[in-house]
């Protein structure tokens, strides 16, 4: 069998794992980095990039071939033909949901940092003492002073566009310029901050979008295609952003097609080795040793190669001695609308199709306020003139109807809320051994519902998210809280699965992100996640990988790992 040496290997190559290759090659560290899916090259792979919508073959629907391979993403927004090869064919690599749970993944080189919605906030220490205060799973071994610096070092890479609001709960970062509210934002932000006197805000999103070229990045176009890849560099990729800085040091090297199987553990040494490997394309079987390893797979995939690993030690895998790993799924539950139309702008347009939106931080179980269920939620959301794809009733054929079509429609604007999902123990993911993928290996089965609290909260967030566009005099208010009898995660925000702690026998990794049963394994990625607050996290990720590599790279150099 084929062995190769490094001094570190990254499984993965997303948000997290683009990160770990970055900051270990610039400490000067040789670097594999394995990525189980296909090569995708920056602008020479965004094959849709540039396209209008008439180039393409269904006009950017899905069609029934792509349902056929894509049974779980048809399921919601992602599921069109504009970059349907950026989500993994299913049919190749199922999974077994116990309970409905939609997993959306994206195998290739930069994973979903090529597809994410790119909305960057910090934690504070709300989010990190939430669980100690309130008695909820374990406590956070960290809190934000710790954490802060890592923010500002990651946000000063990536870019991010913001506004400076000094909210405590949600803590300001560096920011390049804003984009700008539209008129209709401005004016429902004022009435929303005059009505609540300043304890519900309405802010313009942060978004890893850049505003000022950057590097060799050039700023936003304002064509909202993000998801098609940008040629412009102009949101943060792997493909934009880390890859390069890892690639420029010349101690990259880079692996697509090749499926990381487990983790290789020395039982006498108590520590990782290497990794096996199979090759994608020709079912090979390699073996690369190294002497640390950061495991950024993604959420679930990163607790299956620790199931997969050292099961002659840990019949549950490496990382299991705490009886946690595969526990505590998290992911934000969504599916809450509201949205309405607003008059007095008629005469009012925009320009661009700017590709973020308004946000609206938590207000619920903050300070004074209390309510019937534990943390809260926040709201993303934007405005908009209606366009030719409106209906109108009255006219569906003619003259008439083209003039009046060549006209924007109503000024509408939307809330879509995002909530915070507790850690609980038995939400969470095992071996599915019963079943397997293309290449014939065990699939996970996922086990997840929302429960009694999440519940309660729901009802607050599209209450009030219809009592908030009512105050600011929006009519004609609709709403909707998807359900189908269990609502699905569809905020592709996975957490949890390996959980970070103080102790070996309740977390799975340290407050450095060390595998308690293996120390020179780090896990960086969602699934390291102790809580989910109710932002989005790869933020988060990205800051506590660097973290972790500083002091992979310190503890090394101490002959500590």
């Amino acid at each position: 069998m084929p062995v190769e040496n490094f001094d570190a290997i990254v499984i993965g190559s997303g948000i997290s794992g683009g990160w770990a290759a970055k900051e270990l090659t610039e400490k000067g560290l040789n670097v594999l980095m394995l990525e189980r899916g296909r090569n995708v090259e920056h602008i020479k792979d965004y094959m849709n990039a540039t396209k209008d919508p008439w180039e393409l073959e269904h006009r950017g629907r899905g069609t029934l071939q792509m349902k056929e391979t894509h049974p779980i993403l048809s399921r919601d927004y992602p599921f069109n033909e504009t970059n349907i090869d950026f989500w993994v064919n299913e049919k190749e690599a199922p999974y077994t949901e116990i309970k409905p749970y939609n997993w959306f993944r994206g195998y290739q080189i930069g994973g979903r940092s090529l597809t994410w919605g790119r909305q960057t906030y910090r934690w504070s220490d709300a989010d990190f003492e939430a669980n100690a205060k309130e008695g909820i799973a374990i406590d956070w071994p960290v809190r934000y002073k710790e954490i802060e610096p890592w923010y500002g070092y990651v946000e000063k890479f990536i870019g991010v566009t913001g506004s400076t609001e000094h909210i405590p709960h949600l803590p300001d970062g560096f920011f390049q310029p804003a984009m700008e509210m539209t008129c209709v934002e401005k004016e429902i932000s004022k009435k929303i901050h005059s009505f609540y006197q300043g304890k519900r805000r309405m802010i313009v999103g942060r978004s890893a979008n850049l505003t000022q070229p950057k590097d060799n990045r050039q700023q936003c176009q304002y064509r909202n295609k993000c998801w098609l890849g940008c040629p412009f560099g102009a949101y943060f990729s792997t493909q934009s952003s880390t890859l390069p800085a890892a690639l420029a040091t010349k101690k990259l090297t880079v692996k697509p097609n090749a499926i990381v199987t487990k983790i290789l553990y020395d039982k006498d040494l108590k520590k990782a080795t290497g990794v096996e490997v199979l090759d994608a394309l020709t079912n090979r079987t390699y073996e690369y040793k190294a002497k640390i390893i950061f495991l950024n797979a993604s959420t679930l995939n990163s607790a299956w190669v620790l199931m997969n690993s050292a099961t002659d030690i840990w019949p549950d895998g490496l990382g299991s001695s705490s009886g946690e790993l595969g526990h505590n799924l998290m992911d934000h539950h969504s599916g809450v609308h509201a949205s309405g139309t607003i008059e007095g702008f008629e005469d009012k347009y925009y320009y661009g199709r700017r590709p973020n939106g308004i946000y609206i931080p938590r207000f619920r179980n903050i300070n004074d306020d209390k309510r019937n269920y534990l943390r809260g939620f926040g709201y993303q959301g934007s405005s908009s003139r209606e366009d030719w794809s409106r209906n109108i009733a009255e006219m569906s054929v003619g003259a008439a109807l083209k003039e009046i079509l060549s006209e924007p429609g109503q000024w509408k604007m939307g809330l879509a809320g995002y909530g915070e999902v507790l850690p609980y123990h038995e939400n969470r993911i095992s071996l599915d051994k019963n079943r397997k993928d293309k290449w014939g290996l065990p699939v996970l089965a996922v086990d997840y519902e929302l429960k009694d609290n999440e519940m309660k909260m729901r009802d607050d967030m599209l209450n009030d998210a219809i009592e908030m566009l009512s105050n600011a005099g929006v009519k004609n208010i609709s709403s909707s809280a998807l359900l189908n009898g269990q609502p699905r995660s569809t905020s592709i925000h996975e957490m949890g699965t390996a959980r970070m702690g103080s102790s070996a026998k309740n977390s799975v990794v340290n407050k450095h992100n060390q595998v308690w049963d293996a120390l020179n394994v780090f896990v960086t990625d969602g699934a390291f996640m102790t809580s989910a607050s109710c932002v989005n996290p790869s933020l988060t990720y990205m800051a506590f990988t660097a973290r972790a590599a500083d002091f992979a790279v310190s503890e090394l150099k101490k002959g500590n790992l």
